[in-house]
């Protein structure tokens, strides 16, 4: 490798540092949110907004973060993410009540603006044929960061539970959720402490005039024999393409980029309409509710983080030689595969309690009352809850749930964590690293801020919805339901990127543009 690419993979993995804090931040959660819901008193809505809150917040984001990155700079707003990253860590882990955790969950979530930013100012930095990899790092380390919390929730909740934190307040689950929020202060710190260090995009400098420091940035990342030309390209592109924000508007949705927005909106909206974030912030809850208890289901859910990692670096090594709709298409078809999968897993399972059962219950359940369901079958889970509820109350039914589906369910489980495995692994090979490589690469240099907002707050968007629709789900339709309608996005979405979507593997930013965009009145 050389130092050009050397340079170049650096700035790269510094900058996608965010995403690693993103991840982390996205997945703790779904450690901490069962403790949280016992401790404040939530219900299902509250629940799903606890989860969702951080999503809200860069729903608002997108719609400032590529025109704001436009304005002044695509390091500057990422130095501010980082920032509210490090004060959302402090202020969750120190929440005394559901409206002081969901507003800070909401000011980390404004940070979010970071997986907009990062692999725009990547896709700036990085050389064509290497594009689709060094944009990818920044999914690899979300992944890392999923990963992470997965382990750092399995971790602080055994030493709680088994006496071994004891020292550090971890007594019992008490306070075990303020540890796994209070984490992400580290990787949060490093994030911006690295931010200081890099240059600003070469490609927004031209587009700002400022000529002599974009090509000192270009000196450090082209090799001399491809500079010239890629400076005279740039140059050609950005040329008086100064518009205010009404004209760029007028741009973004007329007829030259019509195609362009078309494909970033389908594949924007289809990231998060399978799913995706509701699998990886519940994750723990899922694998509860296929009967294997409170531990194992934190267990499994350290696996789907390492699948996450293990598909998203198969994603990375092969998005530049496959391309990216290959990858699309392949991962929408597992994802249709897997969701089909647990949605009949569950399904097919039945509930019932017997008195051997209710007999090993734990003694804070009240078995007295639980003696009014023995030996009564039940087809669905949401039955069943009904049952429990009316039986127990809500609280105490939410309090004792997984032990009490435990004791009840006859399902085979391995079917639900295949197909919850099968998808993480389809999700990790596609729309989870294309999207954004697809994004940085098909919106012209000058309009690519603002673009890649208003996807962005589409995007994020369907994803508040998911996570804050996702616990009424299960409680209402039922978890066969709500995986089968995953699965008929991914399928309705397999047949739109088949249509619509272009491949853009190996050419440089500009020659995308020349591609996909009408020519200028």
């Amino acid at each position: 490798m050389n130092t050009y690419l050397r340079y170049s993979l650096l700035l790269a993995t510094a900058v996608s540092c965010g995403g690693f804090v993103f991840g982390f931040d996205a997945s703790v959660i779904s450690g901490a949110i069962g403790l949280v819901a016992v401790e404040f008193g939530l219900g299902a809505w509250e629940q799903g907004m606890i989860v969702s809150a951080p999503t809200l917040g860069a729903t608002l984001a997108a719609l400032f973060a590529g025109r704001l990155a436009d304005q002044i700079g695509r390091k500057r707003v990422l130095i501010i993410t980082a920032w509210l990253y490090l004060i959302a860590g402090v202020w969750s882990c120190l929440a005394t009540s559901f409206a002081t955790l969901a507003l800070a969950r909401f000011i980390g979530g404004i940070a979010f603006a970071s997986l907009i930013l990062a692999p725009m100012y990547i896709a700036e930095i990085s050389p064509a044929k290497h594009r689709g990899k060094f944009v990818s790092i920044n999914q690899l380390n979300i992944m890392l960061g999923f990963s992470a919390a997965y382990f750092v929730n399995y971790l602080i909740l055994d030493a709680a539970r088994s006496g071994a934190g004891a020292s550090f307040g971890l007594s019992s689950d008490g306070h075990a959720w303020r540890w796994m929020l209070g984490a992400e202060i580290i990787p949060s710190a490093i994030f911006l402490v690295l931010l200081y260090f890099i240059p600003e995009s070469p490609r927004w400098l031209f587009l700002k005039g400022k000529e002599q420091q974009a090509r000192q940035v270009l000196e450090r990342v082209v090799e001399p024999e491809a500079r010239a030309a890629q400076m005279a390209e740039i140059q050609k592109h950005v040329a008086g393409k100064q518009q205010d924000l009404r004209n760029q508007l007028r741009t973004l949705f007329g007829p030259r980029l019509r195609k362009v927005l078309a494909i970033g909106l389908i594949v924007g909206i289809l990231q998060q309409a399978t799913g995706v974030n509701a699998i990886y912030f519940y994750a723990p809850t899922i694998f509860e509710q296929s009967g294997i208890g409170t531990n194992a289901a934190f267990a499994q859910a350290i696996w789907v983080g390492v699948i996450n990692v293990v598909f998203t670096l198969i994603s990375m090594m092969a998005i530049d030689r496959f391309g990216r709709k290959p990858l699309l298409l392949v991962g929408l078809a597992g994802v249709v595969l897997s969701m089909g999968l647990c949605g009949y897993g569950f399904a097919t399972a039945t509930y019932q309690l017997t008195s051997e059962k209710i007999a090993t219950m734990a003694p804070e359940v009240d078995r007295i009352k639980l003696a009014a369901l023995q030996g009564v079958a039940y087809n669905s889970d949401v039955e069943f809850k009904r049952a429990l509820a009316g039986a127990l109350g809500e609280a105490d039914s939410q309090a004792h749930q997984a032990e009490l589906i435990k004791a009840a369910v006859t399902m085979n489980p391995t079917l639900i964590l295949t197909g919850i495995l099968g998808f993480v692994a389809s999700f990790a090979l596609s729309l989870g690293p294309v999207m954004w490589v697809l994004l940085s690469e098909i919106f012209p240099n000058h309009m690519r801020g603002l673009a890649i907002s208003t996807v962005g707050f589409i995007n994020s968007g369907v994803s508040f919805l998911v996570q804050l629709v996702f616990p009424w789900e299960l409680a209402t339709i039922g978890s066969a339901a709500t995986f089968l309608i995953y699965g008929a996005f991914a399928l309705v979405g397999l047949v739109l990127v088949h249509v619509m979507v272009e491949e853009t593997k190996g050419r440089s930013l500009e020659q995308i543009e020349d591609r996909l965009t009408l020519p200028p009145h």
